[in-house]
């Protein structure tokens, strides 16, 4: 099964997939195939919002679960990526949701970022980095999610609106007042 499902892997083919997941005898080995291919890309769109590695990963486990329970609500309409990504976006949004419930958390909690990512030991970049990551955690949940997937994903704002189901104008106004925090907290720390 492991070479069938490498062999799946390389090959992608989103149809057959798709064909696959709904055949009750192939569904497993299908999102088994499905995992490996999107687990990457998953993982840091949501590691981009929450920023530690375990919680990433509790997400992202999350986010496959109830991909899983929802196979027979997949309809086909959208592509198993947007589907995919729509799932890890909101099960993130309700990650921070809870967090800053339990955590009571206010706006200048994000300043903490610095300080999580300087001890996560998977966090390698530099000083402009850990600011622009300080700066992006600041942002409003939604305003952040825009700017991840425009910024470091190079998504179009028409992908990005079908993912989210928001109007391209709203993205393209969200993602600039993003651009503009984020330069107005460099400017800020020169």
């Amino acid at each position: 099964m492991k070479r069938l499902t490498e062999k799946m892997n390389r090959a992608w083919n989103e149809q057959q997939v798709v064909e696959q997941l709904r055949d009750e005898n192939r569904r497993e080995q299908a999102f088994t195939v499905l995992v490996d291919h999107f687990k990457e890309q998953l993982y840091w769109q949501i590691r981009r919002m929450v920023f530690s590695h375990d919680d990433a990963d509790d997400v992202l486990q999350n986010s496959f679960i109830k991909a899983w329970t929802g196979l027979d609500g997949f309809r086909g309409e959208a592509r198993l990526s947007t589907w995919l990504f729509r799932i890890a976006s909101n099960e993130t949004l309700n990650f921070l949701e809870r967090k800053r419930q339990s955590l009571s958390l206010d706006d200048d909690a994000a300043v903490g970022v610095a300080a999580r990512l300087e001890s996560d030991p998977y966090f390698d970049g530099d000083e402009t980095e850990r600011q622009l990551q300080e700066a992006i955690a600041q942002l409003p949940d939604k305003q952040r999610q825009v700017f991840n997937l425009k910024y470091f994903d190079e998504m179009k704002y028409e992908d990005m609106s079908d993912l989210l189901g928001t109007s391209v104008g709203a993205l393209k106004a969200s993602y600039h007042h993003a651009v503009r925090k984020i330069s107005d907290f460099f400017h800020q720390h020169d």
